[in-house]
């Protein structure tokens, strides 16, 4: 079934709607989490609580690209059971990958209001959209999917050293991008 179909299901409020996105989008949702969570019963839980938000959203939402929109829900959905399961704990994995982009992006604690994480995004986006295409997907694969560097090397035909460096140099281009734009980072 086509994306704009299952959309149209939401839309009549069709229970089918659900059953059609883990079908075509379940695997795919899976990996988003058990990238984060590591933890299958927990990345499960979090496919479950996308399909809910989901149908919750969708309407008024209308996603032009359903994928997306669901891979978003469920990293959102992951992070934040993460953040509550680990919230005392540091060093495990996922910690790691996001203590690495908080050197670049400042401490939560500095973003305090939606309109200031929104820009913030913007600005990454705008950052992102300007870099090369493989150094755009392996900053993503990494800080928006938590993947392993090893699985990111494997991807695109890298070395690992090679995936740590070039991480390493966008992380230094995206912190001097963003202190012009006025970030104290």
């Amino acid at each position: 079934m086509h994306d704009d179909e299952i959309i149209e299901l939401f839309f009549n409020r069709d229970e089918q709607a659900v059953s059609q996105c883990s079908a075509k989008y379940g695997s795919y949702c899976m990996i988003v989490a058990d990238h984060i969570l590591s933890d299958r019963e927990d990345a499960a839980e979090c496919v479950n609580d996308t399909w809910l938000a989901a149908w919750n959203t969708i309407p008024p939402e209308r996603p032009r690209f359903l994928k997306n929109y669901l891979a978003g829900i469920t990293r959102n959905t992951a992070l934040s059971l993460y953040r509550k399961k680990h919230a005392q704990k540091r060093g495990t994995n996922t910690g790691m990958i996001l203590d690495e982009l908080l050197e670049v992006t400042g401490t939560p604690s500095n973003v305090q209001d939606d309109f200031d994480r929104s820009r913030l995004a913007e600005t990454i986006n705008a950052f992102l959209a300007r870099q090369k295409k493989k150094e755009r997907s392996c900053f993503v694969r990494r800080y928006y999917f938590c993947e392993e560097i090893g699985e990111i090397a494997s991807r695109y035909g890298m070395s690992k050293h090679a995936v740590t460096v070039t991480l390493s140099r966008i992380r230094e281009k995206l912190r001097d991008h963003l202190r012009k734009e006025g970030y104290e980072v």
